[in-house]
């Protein structure tokens, strides 16, 4: 492991991770043995060994978590980009109290990576704009988030 790899969250990305950030999610397919990647923002870090997110329980990366436990996910943050490699599973499959059909997962961080190419860095982070109903957005990421927090 190089002196750059870490087997926890810093402040900052713990900070980062405590909110509705853009992350991506990589699996490996249950079918092709490919990885298979995802967009997701539901994510909350309750301590520096342990993310949990939430995904549409219909979603492919179910089954591929129920056959391949070892996950990737990527985080932009201070300009730059990590991949956070652990084990996933899946804590319940339809949370409770939520109004549409979502899993609850947990990760449990094995090694945190930089991985941005020598001499970049990224200055915009991405901002995402919700393209529904901005009050029922925001009604359904606070009980999410809320229910992350609570696990």
């Amino acid at each position: 492991m190089s002196a750059n790899n870490q087997q926890q969250l810093t402040d900052e990305l713990l900070q980062q991770l405590r909110e509705e950030t853009f992350v991506s999610l990589i699996t490996v397919d249950h079918e092709t043995g490919n990885p298979y990647v995802s967009a997701i923002s539901w994510v909350y870090a309750p301590d520096r060994q342990t993310i949990r997110f939430s995904i549409d329980n219909g979603s492919k990366n179910i089954m591929n978590v129920k056959k391949h436990a070892g996950i990737v996910l990527t985080i932009i943050d201070n300009g730059t980009t990590y991949a956070i490699s652990g084990n996933a599973s899946i804590i319940e499959e339809n949370m409770d109290n939520i109004p549409i059909d979502l899993a609850l997962m947990e990760c449990r961080i094995e090694e945190i990576r930089d991985i941005m190419f020598y001499g970049g860095k990224l200055v915009n982070e991405p901002d995402v704009e919700k393209t529904y109903d901005e009050e029922a957005a925001e009604k359904l990421d606070n009980q999410v988030m809320n229910a992350l927090k609570e696990a």
